[in-house]
């Protein structure tokens, strides 16, 4: 058996998330596993690093996958998107380890938010930035920013309920860039709750414009209780930006 670690990109505005749903086709994981089953002429399993959310993009997800035979990879990554539409592209395709598992491997992910503070985003870029045409303190949301780099219990920043998973996650670096009308905030961490990309971008966003006050983010730590966290910004702001390994 041969194991697959695949890199692939893809504009998520119609889709329902990379996770495979009950109720819906209309995953990136569906979309993928379809095009796999069809050219190996088997039902096909993949595992992904994460699970972005409806609406969410990425830049270089990672999953793997199991092939009874050993692929020509640049012939059977053309093949594949020949059949994939054109918002889901595989950009890499390599063999991997036995073992290796995109999702259990994974040391660390890179998420990047992108806000627009003009009063009206760019057309090409109005899909992948949320349009928030408020002033903004850039010095207050990196001051913030600090408070949250490093091992912290991430409840309150997340759409997650209490239970018996952990909810500490590591934050190894937070940056916010500033170019014309478009902040980016970069987030780096080992990992990542369900909505925590969007909600630490909604705090520090919220707190850039003096909506809320730094002191919100310890409150939050403190207590994890969601009522001290900013909002949840929408998804077409959010791109995966990178998988480690």
């Amino acid at each position: 058996m041969f194991n697959y670690k695949v890199t692939v990109q893809y504009d998520g505005t119609k889709y329902s998330g990379w996770q495979s749903q009950g109720n819906t086709q209309n995953t990136i994981q569906c979309k993928l596993e379809t095009v796999l089953s069809r050219m190996l002429d088997k039902k096909t399993e993949i595992f992904g690093a994460g699970r972005t959310d409806a609406g969410v993009h990425a830049k270089a997800q990672v999953f793997n996958f199991k092939s009874e035979i050993k692929l020509d990879e640049d012939a059977f990554m053309a093949d594949m998107n020949g059949f994939l539409p054109e918002d889901i592209a595989v950009i890499g395709i390599e063999e991997a380890p036995e073992r290796f598992h995109a999702r259990f491997n994974a040391k660390g992910k890179t998420y990047v938010y992108r806000l627009w503070t003009g009063d009206k985003p760019d057309v090409f870029l109005r899909k992948y930035v949320y349009a928030f045409p408020q002033s903004i303190d850039i010095n207050k949301m990196r001051s913030a920013a600090r408070l949250m780099i490093g091992k912290h219990d991430f409840l309150a920043f997340s759409s997650a309920k209490a239970g018996k998973k952990s909810t500490v996650r590591e934050i190894y670096s937070i940056e916010i860039m500033e170019e014309g009308d478009e902040v980016r905030i970069i987030l780096h961490g080992n990992g990542f709750l369900y909505n925590m990309a969007r909600i630490i971008s909604g705090t520090l966003a919220q707190i850039g414009c003096g909506a809320i006050d730094e002191g919100s983010i310890l409150k939050a730590f403190e207590t994890g209780s969601r009522s001290f966290a900013g909002v949840t910004l929408p998804a077409c702001g959010l791109v995966l930006e990178k998988v480690d390994y």
